[in-house]
């Protein structure tokens, strides 16, 4: 059993009329990955918040098969995923992907409703940016990879995302894309906020990018991967042509770097164990409210 199984124990329950409805959107067409499972594990989890009620959940294939959820969810999980955030851009999964989003957004807007609510995660974080006009999203000068140090904005030190964690806390991070330059007038005329910032790096000439976004009471995301645990961690290092493409590209040195930060599990475990509980636990308790 995980360190989070345990602390879902120490926690309340929470008891609800019916099962929320969760939709996962998977985006990492076709791919082999850790991601889908971590995600999974961490829904299945959260079933220790509930008294003999479980979250019925479904995943879908967007890119690969172009399987899009309905807007009938009540919670949405949309995952990271390799290559290009614009290579969906006039694609039949794309435009049924953002019609969704209109859906949810719309919905949000309207009085009386029953919110909606959306987890972003890396690639589609960027996707997210590119919807709402947040920001530019535009190619790095070198990838990023590792666990790597995420800095909590003034506004994200109050976010309820981030409970739990340090100021200075550790992503996953794997991306050749990033989001900087942020649409302040768009940020305001939505009410959104930016809630945590790339690592401080005085001694580059470079902007840091955007970390992470709270679009909305509903709505928010991270560029990095929150769901990842030692095991996807480990997994993504040692395997063979991982591990030839870290040390032709950046040196054994790094590699063993990544290997050494990958001991330190709690650091990912905190990480793993904050952000998409903290989603979960927020989006449980708006939607199936205890009675009074």
């Amino acid at each position: 059993m995980s360190i989070f199984c345990v602390e879902f124990f120490k926690c309340p329950v929470i008891k609800v009329n019916k099962d929320i409805k969760l939709a996962v959107i998977d985006l990492y067409n076709g791919e082999p990955n850790q991601g889908m499972r971590c995600i999974k594990d961490i829904i299945t989890e959260s079933n220790y918040y509930f008294k003999g009620i479980a979250v019925d959940y479904r995943i879908f294939e967007a890119r690969g098969k172009g399987e899009i959820p309905s807007e009938k969810y009540d919670i949405y999980i949309s995952s990271g995923g390799p290559g290009d955030p614009f290579d969906g851009e006039g694609t039949e999964w794309e435009k049924n992907y953002f019609s969704l989003l209109d859906k949810i957004w719309f919905n949000n807007q309207r009085a009386g409703n029953d919110k909606k609510f959306v987890f972003f995660i890396c690639h589609s974080f960027q996707i997210m940016v590119r919807y709402f006009g947040l920001g530019d999203v535009i190619k790095r000068k070198s990838k990023s990879f590792g666990l790597l140090p995420v800095h909590k904005t003034e506004e994200g030190k109050k976010d309820p995302l981030f409970e739990g964690l340090d100021n200075v806390f550790y992503g996953a991070d794997f991306r050749s894309w990033q989001v900087i330059q942020p649409y302040l007038k768009r940020f305001e005329e939505l009410g959104s906020n930016i809630i945590a910032i790339e690592k401080e790096r005085p001694h580059v000439p470079l902007e840091r990018a955007i970390m992470g976004i709270r679009v909305s009471d509903e709505i928010c995301g991270t560029q990095f991967h929150p769901e990842a645990d030692p095991e996807s961690m480990e997994y993504h290092f040692k395997q063979p042509e991982r591990k030839k493409q870290v040390i032709d590209e950046y040196g054994k040195e790094k590699w063993l770097q990544m290997i050494e930060i990958l001991e330190e599990k709690n650091k990912i475990w905190q990480t793993r164990n904050s952000v998409i509980p903290n989603f979960l636990k927020q989006a449980y308790r708006s939607l199936r409210p205890e009675p009074k």
